[in-house]
């Protein structure tokens, strides 16, 4: 008699036991710590205090990039890509449907501009939160009726604290002070467009305690997310070649053999240009849905035409790798020039050819062969596969974010909910050879 039917049941046990066990680690952690009365008065104070205090700092708003003065918002957009008028431009014109724009520059009593904000509003509905699965559940109907409005100070395509520019020498408090005023003023402004009740701060470095502290006092519970996976580049990597040569022979080999395997089964991987990114624009975006529609938190999806737009936009400090085989695209990954900082952006790739060939850990590698071309000192591949990642030499740096409810009375249930946020550690792996391992150390 076969043991498979006993061994089918034994693992669905076992995954039972393991959904009860973080069931319940959740819901000891919707506990609400009570605190004394004493700091309980004390916090309520400083918090009301600082949420009706102004910063007085001079704000402006806008909807549009170009209604606001170029030379002042170019002089501190400078610190990111993602902040430069020509991506913002693109941003507005071809990004997600449910994502609108909103600007905001802070000017001091002199009239000089000290902090420039990107905010976004996005509708959410039920079905963005939703996994695609074959079984449903008893909350999947009123999931799916879900409609709400979220006021976000931050980029929902891209990770990092790339939504806020501040000048040198401002006192980052007083801009974060700013940065809530301005988030009131602008979910009032579009009140007549639908009321945001939760206001979010996405990202900002973890271990920063000014930024942290600040947003405590406007009311806001910050949580710590996923890291962001970064490898440290080394100046003499002039090639590709280079940095696989400071590998360890395990690694160096398995880094040759995802190559050797795509090649093998017919795969070739090209750089392609902004034209024709635009005329295969349908075939990358079905690649970059099938990784998409996998996730089960999918605040915003890019419309077809935003990342050969972007391209276009950003010429030199762009690249997009395909995978093809036999003229057909099974793969393609972006990267971004952003200072001294290279960005693995996004990835698609088919899933059944994936399963033959490996498609997607061979793009992923190939983001370092673009940081090195870039010149930069730092590739950032954001917080998913942690793991692939990590073997590439990618060590974890914390990020973190800030909720809000408009209605003060429920910030405690949000607060409750954000202790439930959980996510994986990420490996400890030393690909490296040791000597360069020693140098790093001293």
């Amino acid at each position: 008699m076969s043991d498979v039917p006993a061994s089918r049941a034994k693992k669905s046990l076992k995954s039972a036991m393991g959904s009860i066990r973080r069931a319940g680690a959740a819901l000891k952690r919707l506990k609400v710590q009570a605190p004394s009365p004493a700091a309980a008065g004390t916090t309520f104070k400083e918090r009301r205090l600082a949420r009706r205090t102004t910063s007085g700092l001079r704000l402006v708003l806008s909807d549009r990039i170009d209604f606001v003065n170029p030379q002042h918002w170019d002089a501190l957009a400078a610190q990111t890509v993602f902040l430069s008028r020509p991506y913002l431009r693109v941003l507005e014109e071809h990004g997600p449907g449910n994502v609108e724009p909103r600007y905001a520059m802070a000017y001091d009593s002199t009239c000089k501009p000290v902090a420039i904000m990107l905010f976004q509003r996005v509708n959410v509905d039920g079905e963005q939160l939703r996994k695609p699965r074959t079984k449903r559940s008893l909350l999947d109907k009123p999931v799916a009726g879900l409609q709400e409005n979220l006021l976000l100070c931050g980029n929902l395509l891209v990770w990092g604290a790339r939504a806020i520019a501040l000048a040198p020498g401002v006192d980052a408090a007083l801009v974060w002070q700013g940065v809530g005023e301005a988030a009131y003023r602008l979910r009032r402004a579009d009140k007549l467009l639908g009321e945001s009740d939760v206001v979010m701060v996405k990202d900002y470095a973890a271990g920063e305690a000014v930024t942290k502290e600040s947003l405590r006092l406007l009311g806001y519970r910050s949580v710590e997310t996923e890291p962001d996976m970064v490898l440290s580049l080394k100046p003499e990597w002039t090639r590709f070649e280079d940095y696989l040569a400071s590998l360890t022979s395990g690694y160096r080999s398995n880094a040759k053999k995802l190559q050797k395997d795509c090649a093998t089964a017919g795969i070739a991987l090209r750089v392609i240009d902004a034209t024709e990114m635009q005329a295969r624009q349908d075939e990358i975006h079905a690649l970059y849905e099938q990784v998409h529609h996998g996730q089960s938190l999918r605040l915003a999806t890019l419309e077809p035409s935003y990342l050969p737009a972007l391209a276009e936009a950003l010429g030199p400090r762009f690249v997009c790798r395909v995978a093809e085989r036999e003229g057909r695209l099974v793969g393609f990954v972006t990267s971004v020039s952003d200072g001294a900082t290279a960005i693995g952006y996004y990835i698609g790739y088919d899933r059944a050819t994936n399963a033959e060939a490996p498609v997607y850990l061979t793009l992923l590698q190939s983001t370092v062969e673009d940081a090195i071309g870039f010149r930069a000192q730092r590739l950032s591949l954001g917080r998913t596969a942690l793991e692939p990642k990590a073997k590439l030499g990618c060590q974890p740096e914390p990020l973190a974010c800030a909720v809000r409810h408009r209605v003060s009375a429920l910030n405690l249930l949000v607060s409750a909910l954000v202790r439930t946020a959980a996510h994986d550690e990420p490996p400890q792996r030393s690909p490296f050879k040791k000597e360069q391992g020693a140098a790093e150390a001293a």
